[in-house]
C-alpha cells in the first residue's frame, strides 16, 4: 500500500524535480524474478532505481529497521515493511548463508530483488570490490541479473548531508546476464569470483566510476 501511494505521489514529483536521464529499461523485465544489482553511492539509490525501473524493487534492510522498539521503530518498522522491503540479520557466517536464502525465497516469489554487491555504499565515491552474494543468488534461483549503473545520486545526497539537492541523475541498465547454467558449480570459490567480478565489470562500464581492488568497509576504515 505504501509502495503504491509513493508511486503515485513521490515519483512523479522525483521525475518532476530531477528529470533523470534513463537508459536500457528494456533490459528490465517488466514481471518475474530478476537481481537488479547496482553500484552504491547515496541513500537516494534505493529511490531512483525503482524509479527508473517503474517495478518495485526489494531491497535487504537492516533487522534492527524491524524491531527498534517507539515510535521511531514503528516509523521504520512501517516505511521499510511498506516498501518490500526484507528484515535480514547481519554480521556473521549463519547470517549470511541466510540472507542467501532469504533473496532466493524473494526471487522464487516472482519478485525483483535490488543487491548493492559491494555490501555497503562507497566511502569515495569510487567502485570497490564486490562480494560474491551476487553469484550466489544468480547461481542458486537461476533469476536474471540487471547491471546498474547510477550516476549523480552521491551529489543529490552526499555522504553525512540528511538533505537532498538539485544534481543531475542518471540511471543506466545494461543487458541481463544468465548465469542458471552454472547453479552446479556455486560451491566453487573460483566460480563465484569469477561471476562476481563479471558482474561488477558491467556495472563499473555503466557508472564510469574508478574501481578499487579492495573491500569498502575496510577501505573506509583504513
Amino acid at each position: 500500500m505504501l509502495y503504491r501511494t509513493l508511486e503515485l505521489t513521490l515519483a512523479p514529483a522525483l521525475r518532476a524535480v530531477y528529470h533523470p536521464l534513463v537508459t536500457g529499461l528494456s533490459n528490465v523485465p517488466r514481471t518475474g524474478p530478476v537481481i537488479i544489482a547496482a553500484n552504491h553511492v547515496s541513500f537516494a539509490d534505493e529511490f531512483f532505481t525503482p524509479l527508473a525501473a517503474r517495478r518495485q524493487i526489494c531491497y535487504f534492510a537492516k533487522a534492527e529497521y524491524f524491531t527498534t522498539p517507539g515510535v521511531k521503530g514503528l516509523a521504520m518498522k512501517g516505511f521499510f515493511g511498506g516498501m518490500g522491503h526484507v528484515p535480514v540479520e547481519r554480521g556473521d557466517t549463519r547470517s549470511a548463508a541466510a540472507v542467501i536464502d532469504i533473496g532466493v525465497g524473494v526471487l522464487r516469489e516472482g519478485r525483483a530483488l535490488g543487491i548493492y554487491p559491494e555490501g555497503t555504499r562507497s566511502p569515495d565515491g569510487r567502485l570497490h570490490k564486490f562480494r560474491t552474494g551476487v553469484a550466489r543468488l544468480a547461481l542458486r534461483s537461476g533469476a536474471p541479473v540487471v547491471p546498474v549503473g547510477l550516476i549523480g545520486t552521491r551529489e543529490v545526497q552526499p555522504p553525512g548531508d540528511r538533505w537532498w539537492h538539485r544534481a543531475p541523475v542518471e540511471v543506466h541498465f545494461g543487458t541481463a546476464m544468465h548465469f542458471g547454467d552454472r547453479a552446479g558449480e556455486e560451491r566453487s570459490a573460483r566460480v563465484l569470483r569469477e561471476v562476481t567480478d563479471t558482474v561488477r565489470t558491467a556495472i563499473q562500464q555503466l557508472s564510469r566510476q574508478d574501481y578499487v581492488d579492495a573491500f569498502a568497509a575496510s577501505s573506509a576504515a583504513a
